[in-house]
């Protein structure tokens, strides 16, 4: 069981969370239930939590155990060196963040060796401690009873000196001061930056010269500014400062360590010091901790962004049905083209060449070869990628498809990753046969037939959805990608008979080792016909089995309640409802079934095991068995012509797809090279805080032109239509 200190913590830091609710969660984690299952199949136990949910409890108890962990830590560390007080024991017990632990512990903690350190050893310590006693005697007379040669204290100024460096570090190593001027700093504190060297911005576009000359309170500093100014710095084109009133600061340490006592020899000595202090060592260290508050505070951010667009992602709605051709656009080495069927089965590859510097011969050639592999495999759509070379080949497309007798849209599809895919292992393990290059065509094309599908098998990090996530945390982003693609995939589910085993291995409770068992198994027998027959798979035990069998789909099997997201622990009781309602489960799926479904009052099913909650989901699941939550989203802009940046006048109306949502707006594909930016100003008529509120990555909305720079490549959009 999890101790009750522990959660209490815990619920304290969430909003909207009790103590009972984080107490279940925590429970069933640490019985080895994952996310998915305990938010699908565990509702009346934790009053029906999602996955977000579930997972703030278990990073914020993550961050709970650290601090307590450190605690205890800290608490031996003091305690050996025989400074452990009752008052220091209970300020460290009763603290509730890890930076008032440290200020704690800081005056104990071992250090390398510093001018203090050297004049403790000196013997200058008394000395030090008796001028805070503010004596009326002169300093002079006093420090010459702690000359010593022989510790190579030579004269008073030696003496004076040593007392200086001893109360200049002991000032900075009070808790108190450090965490009044960390809060006057947070509250007033202003975050600057000016350029260095303009001739180091990149490509003379002047990413940073906003930040050339600027200022912002740290209280208002967004998660984009901190990362830009913090990249901007490393690129040694920024210097970044954070300032305070210097005055403010100066008056506070007077009045904490002299207060209102009379002037005496030594208060211009300590008030010499304390400046001092601050100058060295509290200043740059207050100022090293707010920087790397902001940091992390934006971190934390960038990271719930880029989850959050990459679920988004891959809950892209399919395009299910229909014969694609990958486009994946080049210049010299020419475009490479891979047709798929329905199902996403290679049926043909090709390379054509219609873009300079391609001899003449070649690109002429190149429609009539690309018509002929569109007429060949009657293809239906066709993903071009947006890397380079894509305008170019978008005209040529378009061109293309003007000559034909038949409907052929075409789809812009981000291809990022696609180049890191190719040179998989699994791309390989997929088409041993093919060159990388030509496998990038095909992951195109399998992006727009099942996103979720195509996206797993790549580095999430690779798609390029987020806000400077190169510059975040490597572990909180392994971490967030984690989840978020764990949630997305067991939220739409599987089919049993035709994932991959990357798809396989992001499932509920399956390993990589498991999901490759799971295939080879599939490989060697024949299709799975009955969710029981996974327990023949090797190395796939009883607990793995129930973490994972609600969110893997049979279609056509023996027992129809396995093409749906009922757990089997609930078969008996949907045999039930379905008994009750007047359904057979060869009538699952019929509208007349659906209806009577929906009429039927669960009341009389609830027990002390299967509530409310649990009934509705089956019910639900009854009515629409295999049922694809993604079907719900909007689908993807068909395009059949084409736009160039020079097309584009302000006021000018366009439908576009949203590619990227950050903290100050959003970025759309409106069918040209380069996509354009929605302000968050610009995103409503009214006020908008969090752009995530308004639009998510994949949605179609009407934008107008606002503004087009050529020069620097960015195109201003607006949501909001102009007036008349």
């Amino acid at each position: 069981m999890i101790d009750s200190q522990t959660v209490q913590i815990v619920e304290k830091e969430l909003t909207g969370i009790s103590q009972h609710q984080v107490s279940a969660v925590l429970n069933l984690m640490q019985d080895g239930n994952t996310v998915p299952f305990i938010a699908r199949y565990r509702k009346e136990m934790t009053g029906s939590l999602d996955e977000v949910q579930i997972q703030s409890i278990e990073e914020a108890y993550n961050r709970a155990t650290a601090l307590q962990d450190r605690k205890t830590a800290v608490l031996k560390s003091i305690d050996e060196l025989g400074k452990l007080s009752p008052k220091l024991s209970q300020q460290i017990h009763a603290a509730t963040k890890l930076q008032t632990v440290e200020d704690l512990y800081l005056p104990y903690k071992q250090k390398r060796q510093t001018k203090a350190s050297i004049a403790k050893k000196q013997g200058l310590e008394p000395f030090a401690n008796w001028l805070m006693k503010f004596p009326t005697a002169p300093l002079d007379e006093q420090a010459r009873r702690y000359v010593n040669p022989a510790k190579q204290v030579k004269n008073p100024q030696a003496v004076l000196d040593g007392a200086h460096e001893i109360l200049a570090e002991r000032f900075s190593e009070k808790a108190d001061i450090r965490n009044w001027l960390r809060d006057f700093t947070q509250r007033t504190g202003v975050v600057t930056s000016t350029v260095k060297a303009k001739g180091k911005d990149l490509d003379e576009k002047g990413v940073y010269q906003q930040y050339y000359d600027f200022s912002e309170k740290v209280k208002h500093m967004t998660a984009t500014r901190t990362l830009a100014l913090n990249r901007g710095e490393k690129e040694k084109v920024l210097t970044v400062k954070v300032t305070v009133d210097q005055d403010a600061v100066l008056l506070f340490l007077h009045d904490r360590l002299i207060g209102s006592r009379l002037r005496t020899p030594a208060t211009a000595f300590i008030e010499d010091a304390y400046a001092d202090s601050y100058k060295r060592f509290i200043g740059p260290a207050i100022e090293r901790e707010v920087r790397g508050e902001l940091t992390d505070t934006a971190a934390t951010k960038s990271v719930k962004v880029f989850g959050q667009n990459l679920y988004n992602l891959l809950m892209q709605a399919p395009v299910k049905g229909k014969v694609v051709l990958g486009f994946d656009p080049a210049y010299r080495t020419g475009c490479k083209l891979a047709v798929v069927d329905e199902n996403g089965k290679l049926l043909a590859t090709a390379v054509i060449y219609p873009h300079k510097p391609a001899p003449a011969a070649k690109r002429q050639a190149a429609g009539p070869e690309f018509q002929a592999l569109l007429e060949k495999y009657q293809v239906t759509m066709i993903a071009i990628g947006n890397g380079t070379a894509s305008r170019e080949s978008e005209q040529f497309v378009a061109q293309t498809l003007k000559h034909l007798h038949r409907e052929i849209f075409y789809v812009i599809v981000n291809e990022a990753g696609a180049s890191v895919y190719s040179a998989s292992q699994t791309a390989r393990d997929e088409f041993p046969q093919l060159p990388v290059e030509k496998r990038s065509a095909i992951s195109i094309a399998r992006r727009l037939q099942d996103p979720l599908a195509e996206l797993v098998k790549i580095d999430p990090e690779a798609i390029g959805v987020g806000q400077y996530q190169h510059d975040l945390p490597a572990k909180a982003m392994a971490s967030e990608v984690d989840a978020v693609v764990e949630r997305a995939v067991n939220q739409v589910g599987v089919n049993l008979n035709t994932a991959s085993a990357p798809l396989l291995a992001r499932i509920s409770g399956l390993s990589s080792t498991i999901a490759q068992n799971i295939v080879a198994y599939r490989d060697e027998n024949g299709r799975y016909t009955s969710r029981p027959q996974l327990k023949k798979v090797p190395r796939l035990g009883p607990k793995a089995y129930e973490q994972a069998v609600g969110f893997l789909r049979i279609i056509d099997g023996k027992q129809p309640l396995d093409n749906t997201d009922i757990h089997p622990e609930s078969y008996p009781v949907a045999k039930k409802i379905l008994a009750a309602a007047g359904v057979t489960t060869a009538e699952l799926g019929e509208p007349a079934a659906a209806a009577k479904l929906r009429q039927l009052d669960l009341a009389p099913f609830i027990t002390e095991s299967v509530g409310e909650a649990t009934l509705k989901d089956i019910a639900t699941s009854l009515q629409s068995p295999g049922r694809d939550l993604r079907d719900s989203m909007p689908a993807p802009l068909l395009r059949r012509d084409v736009l160039t940046m020079a097309d584009l006048q302000p006021g000018m109306k366009l439908q576009g797809t949203v590619r990227n949502v950050v903290d100050f707006g959003a970025f759309v594909d409106i069918g040209v090279k380069y996509d354009g930016l929605v302000h968050l100003s610009r995103m409503g008529p009214k006020f908008v805080r969090d752009p995530n509120t308004v639009v998510a990555v994949g949605d179609i909305v009407d934008v107008w032109i606002v503004s087009v720079d050529e020069q620097r490549e960015r195109i201003a959009l607006s949501m909001v239509a102009p007036r008349e």
